[in-house]
């Protein structure tokens, strides 16, 4: 999830190259082998790996850009940029080499004082990165200088041009998967700005499998393949990916031939899966990811009384939202850890039930009997998924029917829903948390206790906080997972997020394309990507 940036959209505008505005032809280049082509649903949020945090954009920068380690189809990290690594017995240091055929898409090789210089500008405060220290933290040095207290992150250190030091302030299970976060990726100086975002194409060069060759706002992004990528050079010739925000138009493409990948909204699926010409090329993805509504203590005073919270959370009725509203795709999601993560989608989960006469009771005691008195009150979500919408629709339709509160609804730019999300002004918002690694540090700590990054409603629990601190610290995953396993119950009773499902992926794929990498994150960099 990332902020959106019209002063990069306006430079990008300006000097894109490739074909004028509204003049790329795809159609009539529709079945070119070696191109290709899928959607991306808005602009990119920013194309400076250091401060992106949408998946949509994270899935256009893996291409580009790259870190010293990366996923692997079994969701293992694995080294990219590094050849090797060995950690020291106390956990605290990892002394990485790099790979001696690594180079930058200007062909310069990558060495050791590119990658610390890369972690010294996503520590800039000037760069304002919302990812950097949630992720990067662990680094001794690290927030120091990501707070301006310090000039240097004094956990990095290049050794020599081929091997690079980090230092942890403490042993941290979950270091290497944080480090795939693309924030940490290797950038060169001669062509990233040290202390502001990236706003020219020619400064956006990295050393992942494609390099980009155009950038025509609200229409198309081309990537070529790199032929010195130190992996081998791509299969394909070029990705273009089209920014196409509306979903009929989307899917209109698809079966015109002008894309070979399209992701299904829930409306779209009964009728590709009755129609013989496309119903064997779905293909459903089941992806470590939440949806949920949340409601923000820190705008909305009445949030402050869990009671209320318990009440909106206990008067929606989610296997109707799923079954009935979603076409019955998703799963739902009873704790707030999905499916796929250690201790994620536990049977066991501490949820609270559906029951309309308990919530109205709830919110009587809480002095606000059929709704009365509640400030007024809006559910906004993000205006580009018919989904989402729809799932919140339904949100809103059950609190009117269930508590007697009326609840507006307000859809909301991407980007522009980010930075209110950002700066902690969504009030009552549906959303979802999709993981960067696998462990669910990522969905409790990192996401509700009161020193995580994106706990951005104002959630405050003194004995969660206890349990997370001390789930971080073991190393044992075992052990570990039994831990947050009673922070999540406390979560979920006190309506700190209310999941509704957990995501399932439906995607059109033409059967031109072959070579797919997968993970549970989602597709891989497309180094072995085919289109005949």
């Amino acid at each position: 999830m990332k902020l959106s940036c019209p002063a990069l959209v306006l430079a990008l505008a300006l000097m894109s190259v490739g074909c004028g505005p509204g003049r790329f032809n795809t159609e009539n280049q529709a079945k070119a082998a070696g191109v290709f082509r899928y959607p991306i649903i808005n602009n990119p949020t920013t194309m400076d790996p250091h401060k992106v945090q949408d998946g949509d954009t994270i899935d256009l920068l893996q291409s580009m850009y790259e870190g010293l380690v990366g996923w692997s189809p079994e969701n293992k990290p694995v080294g990219y940029l590094a050849e090797s690594w060995e950690i020291s017995p106390d956990g605290k240091v990892y002394t990485f080499k790099l790979k001696t055929n690594a180079k930058f898409h200007n062909g310069r090789n990558v060495t050791s004082e590119d990658v610390k210089w890369s972690f010294e500008r996503c520590s800039n405060p000037s760069i304002a990165s919302p990812v950097a220290d949630a992720y990067l933290s662990d680094i001794q040095g690290f927030t120091e200088k990501f707070k301006g207290q310090a000039k240097e992150v004094t956990g990095v250190k290049a050794l020599d041009p081929e091997h690079v030091q980090i230092t942890l302030k403490a042993p941290t299970r979950m270091f290497l998967g944080k480090l795939t976060y693309l924030g940490a990726c290797i950038v060169p100086k001669e062509s990233f700005p040290p202390d502001k975002e990236v706003s020219d194409i020619g400064q956006m060069i990295g050393c992942g499998p494609f390099k980009i060759k155009s950038y025509q706002p609200n229409q198309l992004i081309v990537l070529d393949a790199f032929a010195d990528y130190h992996d081998g050079a791509p299969k394909l010739k070029s990705i273009e990916r089209l920014v196409l925000q509306d979903a009929v138009t989307r899917l209109n493409k698809f079966k015109s031939g002008e894309i070979d990948l399209v992701p299904l909204e829930r409306p779209d699926i009964p009728g590709i899966q009755s129609n013989e010409k496309y119903k064997d090329q779905i293909h459903y993805y089941p992806r470590p990811s939440t949806y949920y509504f949340a409601m923000n203590e820190l705008m909305y005073p009445p949030f402050k009384d869990k009671r209320v919270k318990m009440a909106f959370g206990m008067a929606v009725d989610r296997k109707k939202i799923v079954d009935e509203v979603l076409s019955g795709i998703n799963t739902v999601a009873n704790n707030i850890v999905p499916p796929g993560l250690p201790g994620g989608g536990r049977s066991d989960a501490k949820f609270l039930p559906f029951d309309p006469m308990a919530a109205k009771k709830l919110l009587a005691e809480a002095g606000f009997e059929g709704g009365k008195g509640l400030p007024a009150l809006t559910l906004t979500f993000r205006e580009d998924k018919p989904d989402v919408r729809m799932a919140a629709e339904s949100i809103a339709n059950q609190v009117k029917a269930n508590l007697g509160v009326d609840v507006k609804l307000q859809s909301m730019e991407w980007g522009a829903y980010l930075t209110k999300f950002n700066n902690k002004q969504q009030t009552f918002y549906h959303m979802r948390w999709a993981a960067d690694y696998v462990d669910p540090e990522n969905f409790l700590s990192h996401m509700l206790a009161t020193w995580g990054p994106e706990n951005k409603l104002g959630y405050n629990s003194p004995e969660f906080d206890r349990l997370c601190k001390l789930a971080d610290s073991v190393q044992d995953m075992d052990k570990a997972v039994q831990i947050y396993a009673q922070a999540e119950d406390i979560a979920l009773q006190d309506a700190a997020w209310v999941p509704i499902y957990f995501q399932r992926d439906a995607e059109l794929i033409s059967p031109r394309v072959k070579g797919l990498r997968e993970s549970i994150f989602g597709h891989l960099p497309h180094t072995t990507t085919t289109v005949d």
